[in-house]
């Protein structure tokens, strides 16, 4: 993704944040906070908390709004990136300060596993690891620059992945810095 296309896209995610602000999800066991900030875009979002643990919502869990809509821009990378019939119904949208991480996961809260899931990095560099289909298979990583973008399909849909380190200062797109992950994603079957 070009820097200009960058610019774009970051001016309609800040005026999402401004309806649909960051949270903090939190761990289902123990409560705990993860590192990360998230909002969402699309029908449904995904959120985590202790009482509920992870899934899809219509709603903002602090302003009971619905999520805005997804961007133009993102749906159509994902008509163009990806072989699979039905729109998104969510945009993860995460928000890594220097200090933050994402454990190693797989994506697994929705009811579609047929379908892809489409990752865009903007901002800051950051490490990311991947693995296989199984929490203790070897794993590599891979530096994620502004612009990058990762679809996960197949046998790759559900291999075990996250954020290790966010590098500051390797981007000035963000005015505070850090790093936005913005995930696609189809919840429930066509």
């Amino acid at each position: 993704m070009s820097p200009k296309e960058q610019r774009h896209l970051l001016n309609d995610i800040e005026q999402i944040l401004k309806h649909a602000p960051l949270f903090k999800p939190r761990m289902p066991r123990t409560g705990k906070p993860f590192s990360v900030q998230m909002s969402n875009c699309g029908s449904l979002g995904w959120i985590s908390d202790k009482e509920n643990g992870y899934r899809y919502e219509p709603r903002h869990p602090e302003t009971g709004e619905p999520w805005p809509h997804i961007p133009e821009q993102l749906l159509k990378l994902w008509t163009q990136l990806t072989d699979y019939n039905s729109p998104p119904e969510a945009c993860l949208i995460n928000y890594y300060i220097a200090k933050a991480r994402m454990g190693l996961h797989t994506d697994d809260d929705e009811k579609e596993p047929n379908a892809p899931i489409l990752s865009l990095s903007l901002g800051d560099d950051a490490w990311f690891r991947i693995g296989g289909l199984k929490r203790n298979d070897p794993t590599t990583r891979l530096k994620l620059k502004s612009g990058d973008i990762i679809c996960m399909t197949g046998p790759a849909r559900l291999i075990y992945h996250g954020i290790d380190r966010i590098l500051p200062g390797t981007s000035n797109l963000i005015k505070k810095g850090g790093r936005i992950n913005l995930t696609l994603r189809r919840v429930n079957p066509e």
